[in-house]
């Protein structure tokens, strides 16, 4: 086990993508013992007839022609399609006490889950049964239970089908508690854009990528996040578009790009991307924003499109008098960029004829979050780019079927009309109150007032803030259930009846079935795995929450008409879904077409669903956040920590302890410091240090064994790795309204280790 973290900084020395990239998806297959299925993959990976990459949502080129993948999803590919498992013999072998001292990623790496489990107290271990037994223990235990004091989680890498029949198990059973991944991610984005457009989903497809004039990234890092993406913003720079990004981070990939599927980027060539990236402070997005639509209209309202205003909006009248009253010593205080950038930004947008702005977790895990997207989109408005060819809002979702299983109901609040729905096909009544989000459900974990937790996927206890308190509370549930491909350590905190149910992943052939997926800009198409399962006991997703259903609700659905054919289930959804969101007419026929099908979207055809049938600007005013509450509770010491991925993980799966794009090698413990804070603290390069969350709840946390780095961020403002850096943070600290972690907005103190 290889559990060393020794944290070396120097420069990686070369483009992001290009050949490295090329090498390290070889060497995620050489390491898991596979070589050769990497020829598998890309020939299969986000290809008609072949399987939905279990990575990113980015959506699909479909053009059929070369590869459609990327380093990241080679390695989430290769994580998946190990011949490593986990079987009787390790669990035998492996108490959990012992289990909870290795790394995360070496917890995963030990291979797939292969059998049902059930966990033994007396021997601090997993251990096998058949799968009668576990339905049989799993129906019992949530029969003894109060429905309300259950909650079932929902990871955005499941299936359409599995998370819809997961949904209706719940709700068939009486609770509407269903936290999803998007509770963790682009809620704000989605309640944001429902509110403003009618739509909850982005207005984009790809091709608005191709017709572009300007495109504006916001708020995240596609080349280590969504690789696919920046290959499709290489090909708008390169025929002339302008891209340019609002960040704290100046990230390799905005300004030195190499796309390994181009000759010349296998060769090294690399070319600059953004035209020029943007330093906002942490938290500043919403005060650059307003800044330059204040500059906008400054110009004069014949930059603006008057007409698109008049005709298909409301409220621009408030939004234009509080940017005239908007103070410009605030903004440039608050946003962190000078008089001159925000200028240089209006006279990029001014002069666009079609703007499209995509952001990503730098925009919504904060406390305005939404208010934040809701100034995108404000700014969106003002020049008509919503609902025209290269233009409109493109929030990029994490995991590849995030957006689809919303779409699904799998979420606590979902319209009357689905409930209706799903109660006249199925023929029997659902749970119709709404239910809690992940935060919700993580609180009701620490009060004792849920006693029952069952996840589809997912490391719960380890993506949600409060980590080790939340872990310790599933311990006292009376019984957690996990539907996993790959042990975690969530599973490691088992109820007093634990369970894990081992499930088929994207690359593995479940017999002729195919499943269904939703990308980030509503194409949704059919996956079916490549591979062999390694053990007859792995079952499908959608089959094995069949299985459960048909042990604790016998009478609900035909579950064994719905496990045996998959199609079923798309017929059940087709008619729960109809009037609920276009597009699903003839569902399961039209899963088999190449590339599948696009979901409408009626934002993109200037169609608003909302109560004024207009679309509606949104006045936000620049609001404290908990960092400058901070700041007055303990003083100017305060810094803002932000949480974000390596190169070498993918949400909460860490595949290594590289970040070779910011140059650091051999560890994952390490705290991004501009260099005058380091000096300002008395702190070495290098040094060990202390940090100290300063949650608003009074409960101390701390996090040692860090080393400072010093790396060209804005002063005042620090970054340090998703999930180490969890800990830190209260459950409290959310976005407004939608209760999204404000990962990216951590007050925290920064000491010497001597003086921690």
């Amino acid at each position: 086990m290889d559990d060393k973290d020794d944290p070396v900084h120097r420069e990686f020395g070369h483009p992001a993508g290009g050949r490295h990239a090329v090498a390290s998806a070889l060497t995620a297959f050489a390491r898991q013992g596979i070589p050769l299925k990497v020829v598998e993959s890309f020939r299969a990976a986000n290809r008609a007839g072949g399987f939905d990459c279990p990575g990113c949502a980015f959506p699909d080129r479909n053009d059929g022609r070369g590869v459609d993948s990327c380093e990241q999803g080679q390695k989430a590919i290769a994580w998946e399609m190990t011949r490593r498992v986990a079987d009787a013999g390790f669990f035998a072998h492996h108490p959990l006490a012992e289990l909870r001292v290795w790394p995360d990623r070496e917890l995963e790496n030990v291979g797939r889950l292969t059998q049902p489990l059930r966990y033994d107290a007396a021997s601090d271990t997993y251990r096998p049964i058949p799968w009668d037994e576990a339905c049989r223990l799993a129906a019992t235990g949530l029969a003894a239970l109060n429905p309300g004091a259950v909650a079932f989680y929902t990871s955005g890498r499941s299936s359409n089908e599995a998370a819809f029949l997961w949904q209706f198990l719940a709700r068939a059973y009486g609770s509407a508690h269903l936290p999803d991944s998007s509770n963790l991610c682009h809620e704000p984005s989605g309640y944001a854009m429902k509110d403003m457009l009618g739509v909850g989903k982005g207005t984009c497809t790809l091709d608005d990528f191709e017709a572009a004039e300007l495109i504006v990234v916001i708020g995240q890092n596609p080349a280590s996040n969504h690789p696919r993406m920046m290959a499709a913003l290489h090909r708008a720079a390169a025929r002339g578009a302008t891209v340019i990004a609002l960040n704290p981070l100046d990230e390799l990939g905005f300004r030195d790009f190499a796309d390994p599927k181009e000759l010349g980027g296998l060769l090294g060539r690399g070319a600059r991307v953004a035209r020029k990236v943007y330093r906002v402070k942490i938290g500043g997005d919403l005060a650059a924003l307003k800044g330059v639509m204040k500059s906008l209209l400054a110009r004069g309202e014949a930059l603006l499109d008057q007409e698109f205003i008049a005709a298909h909006t409301q409220g621009f009248e408030a939004l234009r008098d509080d940017l005239a009253a908007e103070s410009w010593d605030a903004i440039l205080v608050e946003s962190g960029l000078t008089r001159a950038e925000i200028e240089e930004i209006t006279d990029l947008y001014a002069a666009s004829r079609a703007t499209l702005c995509t952001w990503c977790m730098g925009i919504t895990h904060h406390e305005h979050a939404v208010a934040t997207v809701q100034t995108i989109v404000n700014l969106l408005l003002l020049k008509g780019n919503v609902g025209r060819p290269g233009a409109g809002a493109v929030p990029v979702r994490g995991h590849s079927n995030v957006q689809g299983n919303r779409t699904m109901g799998a979420t606590g609040k979902v319209p009357a009309r689905f409930l209706d729905q799903l109660e006249a096909v199925f023929g029997v009544p659902v749970q119709r109150a709404p239910g809690l989000d992940a935060v919700g459900v993580a609180q009701g974990l620490l009060d004792g007032t849920l006693r029952g937790f069952l996840a589809l996927g997912g490391n719960f206890g380890v993506a949600i803030p409060d980590g080790p308190r939340v872990r310790a509370a599933l311990e006292n549930c009376e019984l957690t259930v996990h539907v996993a491909t790959k042990l975690n350590r969530t599973h490691l905190h088992p109820g007093r009846l634990g369970l894990i149910l081992p499930a088929l992943g994207r690359t593995d052939r479940d017999r002729d079935e195919v499943v269904t997926v939703e990308d980030s800009m509503s194409m949704t198409h059919a996956s079916r795995g490549i591979q062999e399962p390694l053990s007859p006991a792995m079952r499908g997703e959608p089959a094995l929450v069949c299985a459960l259903g048909e042990a604790l609700l016998p009478g609900a659905a035909p579950w064994g008409k719905m496990a045996a054919d998959y199609g079923a289930i798309r017929g059940r959804i087709e008619a729960c879904l109809a009037g609920v969101f276009d597009g699903f007419a003839d569902y399961d026929a039209r899963v088999g077409q190449p590339g599948g099908f696009w979901l409408p979207n009626a934002a993109a055809r200037r169609q608003w669903n909302t109560a004024s049938g207009r679309a509606e600007f949104r006045v936000h005013a620049m609001a404290e956040g908990p960092v400058h509450r901070a700041r007055r509770r303990v003083g100017p010491q305060v810094l803002a920590l932000m949480t974000v991925r390596s190169h070498d993980q993918f949400n909460t799966t860490v595949y290594g302890q590289d970040d070779r794009y910011r140059g650091i090698f051999g560890g994952r413990r390490v705290l991004f410091m501009n260099a005058r804070d380091l000096a300002g603290r008395g702190i070495a390069d290098g040094a060990a240090i202390a940090i100290e969350g300063l949650a608003e709840d009074g409960v101390p946390r701390q996090l040692h064994g860090f080393r400072a780095v010093a790396y060209d961020i804005p002063e005042g403002c620090v970054a340090a790795y998703f999930p180490e850096a969890t800990p830190l943070m209260a459950l409290s600290l959310a976005s407004r309204i939608t209760a999204t972690p404000a990962y990216k907005e951590i007050p925290v103190l920064v000491r010497p280790a001597a003086a921690g």
